[in-house]
């Protein structure tokens, strides 16, 4: 059989390579391939994730003004008006969210870092958070449907509120989990020799040293909520008015949204652009921000 590895012994009297030029040069072009192949996926991402973001501000930018600040919605057909009660509601229900869903979020993954390690119960809770976050955000608001809306009656912003919360919970805890996990245990561990007890040492050592990642995790997912529209649909559902009372329907932008883009009303329409811009910008905000805290703190 030939041999059609080189062999460098021959011409120069040292070692011969440890693999065939051939299949070096072959591991090269394949590299090569996959570096073009995968450019060429982001930039075809960028490219709709630009067009997108174009044809919203371009849309959004002129329904943007201070009526659409601080004005009800007009009547159908009737040309002005703005989205303040929409604003107003999203803004609270977000909040009651973040309210109910974060400390649960944070208690559990903290459970899931310092003492769930190791035991059946913590892998039984550490799947469910998995699960739940590969869940659709519709079924959390069907849930609450069948949990608050049918017992009361009645759509309600607080029925809202627990729907976004059960969102926020799985990417808090996860958060928590991973962030207190890449604490050293060296940290933990001279604490408890100081005599620290076991809370003042999670709280007061391993919470200080992963606090930047936490809040990275707790401002993204509740800027991913703020975005949901499905599970508004079964609990908050809309509204004309200002939110006086969150037992009631209440005004979302996200339903508005939805109401408003398939409306025939081109005032409409045009409320709702302005609507998707400013909630896309909130999110970019939100997420910029984060990136350049947490981007600040390490350096």
């Amino acid at each position: 059989m030939t041999d059609t590895t080189y062999d460098a012994t021959r011409t120069t009297g040292r070692s011969a390579p440890p693999f065939p030029l051939r299949s070096r040069a072959r591991r090269r072009a394949s590299d090569t391939m996959v570096r073009i192949a995968s450019t060429a996926a982001a930039l075809f991402a960028l490219v709709f994730l630009f067009w997108i973001l174009a044809v919203v501000a371009r849309r959004g930018a002129a329904a943007l003004d201070w009526t659409f600040f601080t004005s009800l919605p007009s009547p159908p057909g009737e040309a002005g008006g703005g989205l303040a009660n929409a604003i107003l509601g999203t803004a609270a229900m977000t909040v009651m969210a973040a309210l109910i869903g974060v400390p649960l979020g944070l208690f559990t993954g903290i459970y899931q870092s310092e003492f769930g390690r190791g035991t059946r119960f913590g892998s039984f809770v550490r799947f469910t958070i998995n699960v739940m976050l590969g869940i659709p955000s519709i079924l959390s608001g069907l849930f609450v449907y069948t949990l608050m809306v049918v017992t009361m009656g009645h759509f309600s912003g607080l029925a809202g509120g627990v729907s976004l919360a059960i969102l926020i919970f799985p990417y808090v805890a996860r958060t928590t989990e991973d962030m207190l996990g890449l604490v050293p245990d060296a940290m933990r561990e001279s604490s408890l020799a100081l005599g620290a007890p076991r809370w003042k040492t999670t709280l007061g050592v391993v919470f200080r040293a992963a606090r930047s990642g936490l809040a990275t995790g707790i401002l993204l997912s509740v800027a991913r909520v703020s975005g949901e529209t499905a599970p508004l649909l079964f609990t908050a559902l809309n509204s004309p008015y200002w939110p006086k009372n969150f037992a009631e329907p209440t005004a979302n932008l996200t339903v508005t949204i939805f109401n408003y883009a398939m409306s025939p009303y081109s005032d409409w329409q045009r409320l709702a652009w302005g609507a998707s811009l400013l909630i896309t910008l909130l999110v970019l905000v939100v997420t910029v921000f984060t990136r350049w805290r947490v981007g600040e703190v390490e350096t």
